[in-house]
């Protein structure tokens, strides 16, 4: 029973890091309708940069600071270069994101190399219900959960929130009443950005970052943001929680090897059930 608990709290842990991938996702995806492939290179840029700020003096709260800002000005870089020319398609956006991530791969070995990497997070180990697991488990989940109850009440209460869920809801409707919505679009990479810098920041304590982290960071955070349609950020949460939690069952009863498929068949078990459900138009 304590290894089941310690799996479930573990996977809780891994599984936020995938919600936070998958908000960014979300946040994106409502405003552009760009399926933004270069998320999971915010989160190993902010990982990996947090720890070059640890390791030249700086404290714990301000490196990870610095890591999500990072994260955020490299989503804002990319939601210029994937959208700001009027007229983009939201396919060819999609393209654009998909090379960016992959130039990611070579700036980050330019400067840090192709070695995992990593450094501390909260030390001590925690017991939960008679499991022993590392306390920093713990830390994931108290941020996560206030960052998506932050993210609620800022799509609900702001008027900047208010703009992006304008331009999510009618894109057109949204430019009728004077909204930008090509400098929506902008934010909601910045904001994606630092949602995916959060999760890399978050989680290398507990699992090393290497170049192509970003792989395994958005397969999974697409596969849970596609449980909500990639329109519901607290379905996506659910998701992600969802995700860890099977991964870390999977590879705790059977093998580690196979929690990659168990994303890619969740991914596919609702794609196809969501597909089944949408009615199929026939042109005249």
């Amino acid at each position: 029973m304590s290894d089941l608990v310690g799996y479930v709290v573990t996977g809780l842990g891994i599984g936020a890091g995938f919600a936070l991938v998958a908000s960014g996702l979300v946040a994106i995806y409502r405003v552009t309708r760009v399926v933004n492939f270069a998320q999971g290179a915010f989160a190993v840029l902010a990982a990996m940069f947090t720890g070059t700020l640890l390791t030249a003096g700086l404290p714990h709260g301000v490196a990870e600071l610095g890591g999500v800002l990072l994260g955020a000005a490299a989503g804002l870089i990319v939601g210029v270069i994937a959208i700001g020319r009027p007229g983009t398609s939201p396919g060819t956006s999609l393209i654009v994101t998909l090379g960016l991530g992959v130039l990611a791969y070579a700036i980050e070995v330019l400067i840090w190399g192709d070695q995992p990497r990593s450094y501390p997070g909260v030390p001590g180990v925690a017991e939960v219900a008679g499991a022993r697991l590392q306390a920093h488990y713990l830390l994931i989940l108290a941020v996560t959960g206030p960052v998506f109850a932050g993210l609620s009440w800022f799509f609900l209460r702001t008027d900047l929130g208010k703009a992006l869920s304008a331009c999510a809801s009618n894109r057109y409707a949204a430019q009728i009443v004077g909204i930008d919505v090509r400098r929506m679009g902008l934010i909601a990479f910045g904001l994606g950005g630092a949602l995916g810098g959060l999760a890399g920041v978050l989680t290398t304590p507990v699992q090393q970052v290497t170049f192509d982290s970003d792989v395994a960071l958005i397969v999974n955070g697409f596969a849970a943001a596609v449980l909500g349609g990639l329109t519901r950020p607290v379905v996506a949460l659910a998701g992600g929680l969802l995700l860890g939690v099977a991964q870390t069952l999977v590879a705790g009863y059977g093998g580690g090897a196979y929690q990659v498929e168990v994303a890619l068949v969740l991914m596919l078990t609702v794609m196809i059930v969501q597909s089944a459900r949408t009615p199929i138009a026939v042109a005249a």
